[in-house]
């Protein structure tokens, strides 16, 4: 199969990016934040500029306007979510201690239904053992976040720096377009355009619309789980919006954490835990037959297993950084697969039949 110069083009390219991006990771993480919000603002700045209003004035209003509600919207829950994730995390072993003394009753009775016994020293030092690998999981996760660019020291530059890259990044998108545009080559450029546009609706569809989901369902699930009298029900809840980015993750860790501190906050009323149990199937219904498809629609078309491999790919590869290009990286990689199987289904390699092969062959049919 011959490769063309064009192809050794684009490889080039790509690996050089590749290679660009593994040797700055340390200090792209605002980059690539200003970018994600130029990226979500800049439709809104294009119909205000078409309204008559100057593109510099227009970034400056609706960047603005964005940092302030997230300033004002971090003010109002921070505190809340500061001192019900410390509650929470005090009352962890508490919570562990009721989950053993409800539990060990039952263990004993298997025990005795299977003729073999197991003390409790066995299951501490298996527990023990465990818990172990789990906080050397999330020490390991914890260092590629901080080597991602969010560690203390980091943290105040991440902050000054967003701004200013999104606010130059919103200001020259048409003139960063026309570039790109530009550098195409001619023969190729209504395959690369239709690529690109192709991309840019996964991204689009994925990014705008999951983000509005997992804040649509943070918010009602804090509310409603702090309405309903669940203990840290606000941190709980908002943690599960945040953490829903990751299909089916966040519902079931929210789900199973809620039901459990309900169980053991009521020592075990079913009926607490079966309103709270409600709340979280009521928003799985709503946000899976109307918020979901009101938002992202049939456009989108990232499997829910191929976003959970790229964001972990990732987190594990680049930390915060990492898990931020997935999903872009993730849909590219999604366009560019489905174009290059097209192509493939069109070659002579795929449509020429063998000698042995009948011109008109169908399937057998049975006697």
């Amino acid at each position: 199969m011959k490769i063309s110069s064009l192809q050794v083009f684009w490889g080039f390219a790509v690996l050089i990016a590749v290679l660009l991006i593994w040797l700055f990771k340390a200090v792209l993480l605002p980059f690539v934040l200003g970018g994600t919000i130029a990226y979500l603002l800049n439709p809104i700045v294009n119909k205000i500029c078409s309204k008559g209003l100057g593109r510099q004035a227009a970034v400056l209003t609706i960047l603005g306007t964005f940092f302030l509600f997230v300033s004002g919207l971090l003010a109002i829950i921070t505190p809340i979510l500061v001192r019900e994730a410390a509650g929470f995390i005090e009352s962890a072993p508490a919570y562990t201690q009721k989950l053993w003394q409800l539990a060990e009753p039952k263990i004993l009775w298997i025990q005795a239904q299977l003729g073999y016994a197991i003390t409790s020293e066995q299951i501490q030092a298996v527990l023990e053992e465990n818990i172990g690998k789990a906080f050397q999981i999330g020490k390991g996760v914890l260092g590629g976040i901080t080597m991602g660019g969010v560690a203390i020291v980091d943290f105040f530059t991440t902050v000054l720096i967003t701004p200013v890259a999104a606010y130059f990044l919103m200001k020259e998108w048409p003139k960063i377009v026309t570039w790109v545009h530009g550098v195409i080559p001619r023969d190729h450029l209504s395959t690369v355009s239709m690529l690109g546009k192709n991309i840019d609706i996964k991204i689009s569809g994925f990014v705008r619309g999951q983000i509005t989901v997992c804040l649509a369902l943070g918010f009602v699930y804090a509310v409603a789980l702090s309405l309903a009298g669940l203990n840290y029900g606000f941190v709980i809840g908002l943690s599960t919006g945040v953490l829903s980015i990751i299909p089916f993750v966040g519902s079931t860790l929210g789900l199973l954490t809620s039901v459990i501190v309900a169980f053991l906050q009521t020592g075990g009323d079913l009926s607490f835990v079966g309103i709270i149990a409600v709340i979280f199937f009521a928003g799985q219904f709503i946000e899976g037959n109307f918020i979901t498809p009101k938002l992202m629609g049939d456009s989108v078309g990232l499997h829910p297993l191929w976003i959970i491999f790229a964001l972990m790919a990732g987190g594990s590869l680049m930390g915060l950084l990492g898990m931020f290009l997935a999903v872009p990286v993730a849909a590219s990689i999604g366009v560019l697969v489905n174009f290059a199987v097209s192509e493939y289904k069109k070659s002579p390699y795929y449509q020429t039949k063998t000698d042995n092969e009948a011109p008109d062959a169908s399937p057998p049919t049975s006697a």
